[in-house]
């Protein structure tokens, strides 16, 4: 049973919540919030890093932060539409940028579960004709693939009006000359393509759209009811999708349009809810969805052919300095993101952003300071 309480004051009338139930093969996942008494410091705290970083940055966005396995606090400020002066909620749904790599990984892992694909199979086994030998799907998750920029290619070779779907990019590689940067496993390049190629190889192998296939294997299994992938000209805005901005001359917010790139998904464009990307976290840490096997190679770093270590699992950087954290920040078309867990301290920051702010990372350790001097678990 998921039991969710609220973390309003206790002098406040609380919102009700719709009890709900995330269950995967019999197994519930029961996500709960501090109690509000507990959190009260932290939590005045943390109202008013927001407040403070809205005013004199521009943050338009959400934080949500988990203590033990537990929400302690998860608020929004700013606006949603700054034409309708609608507020953020909720129910905001976020561009996540490259967090997205993670569902992509967790896609292809649970392929590998089922014994659909394996990690040292080349890219060359589902695409005959793609252009660049000996690229395993291990080479792809670790960014050690070396392969060309497909922003690059699509804003040079694409001749079409509307963006490319990513069957149509595998073709126009296919059929370009575009040069790789190294043969596979000599370096570490972090690379949108290699997303890109994963989520195509999951389409090829299941047989059906990414999308679905994230729907059907990742979100309804963890009851993120509120997240899904978008493609750009080939899908509709959802309700409570929001768009990105930029600030023009100081004071005004104006709407990114898509772009050649934006019908791509895998690297990018999973949109989800803060309190969404909890449950996936939580899911995936508590063995919801993939293997311990699994999981402990997706919080790994990888290594090149010589032995150099990369500071990337599968769709996770790793950090193992005096900080430790496993993260993913992202930025793309005025939305900033970032998911950030820190297992010493069995903590989990999470931050949304949709207007262009630069400071995720600084605002990320700022936060896990404030919980770990105001929070007494």
């Amino acid at each position: 049973m998921l039991s969710i309480k609220s973390n309003a004051p206790k002098n406040k009338e609380p919102e009700a919540v719709e009890n709900k139930k995330l269950v995967k093969n019999n197994t519930s996942i029961l996500v709960e919030y501090h109690d509000a008494v507990d959190t009260k410091k932290v939590t005045n705290k943390l109202d008013s890093l927001l407040k403070h970083i809205n005013k004199r940055h521009d943050f338009h966005g959400a934080l949500l932060v988990a203590k033990n396995g537990k929400i302690l606090y998860d608020n929004q400020i700013g606006y949603a539409d700054f034409r309708k002066k609608k507020m953020l909620n909720k129910t905001s749904v976020f561009q996540l940028a490259s967090v997205s790599k993670q569902f992509t990984a967790a896609a292809i892992m649970l392929l590998q579960e089922r014994n659909q694909i394996k990690l040292t199979d080349t890219v060359n086994c589902y695409f005959p004709n793609f252009p660049y030998q000996g690229v395993t799907i291990k080479n792809l998750l670790n960014h050690t693939a070396g392969l060309p920029k497909y922003f690059w290619v699509a804003e040079h070779k694409w001749k079409k009006d509307k963006a490319p779907t990513n069957s149509e990019m595998m073709t126009l590689l296919e059929n370009s000359d575009v040069l790789r940067y190294f043969k596979p496993g000599r370096n570490f390049d972090y690379s949108n393509t290699g997303y890109m190629v994963l989520a195509s190889i999951v389409e090829e192998v299941s047989g059906v759209s990414f999308s679905d296939f994230v729907k059907k294997n990742i979100f309804d299994p963890l009851e993120m009811k509120d997240s899904f992938v978008y493609s750009f000209e080939n899908d509709n805005v959802k309700e409570n999708q929001l768009i990105g901005y930029r600030l023009y001359r100081g004071w005004r917010h104006l709407k990114i349009g898509g772009t050649v790139n934006d019908a791509i998904v895998g690297d990018k464009n999973v949109y989800a809810t803060s309190e969404d990307l909890f449950k996936w976290t939580y899911g995936l840490n508590n063995g919801k969805l993939l293997s311990k096997a699994s999981l402990d190679l997706m919080y790994s770093k990888g290594e090149t052919i010589h032995g150099r270590e990369v500071p990337y699992g599968f769709g996770f950087r790793i950090n193992t300095n005096d900080e430790k954290s496993i993260y993913h920040h992202g930025k793309w078309n005025g939305f900033s993101t970032g998911l950030t867990q820190y297992p010493e301290d069995d903590l989990v920051v999470i931050v949304l952003e949709h207007t262009s702010y630069n400071a995720i990372a600084s605002l990320s350790k700022k936060v896990k300071n404030i919980v770990l001097e105001n929070f007494e678990s």
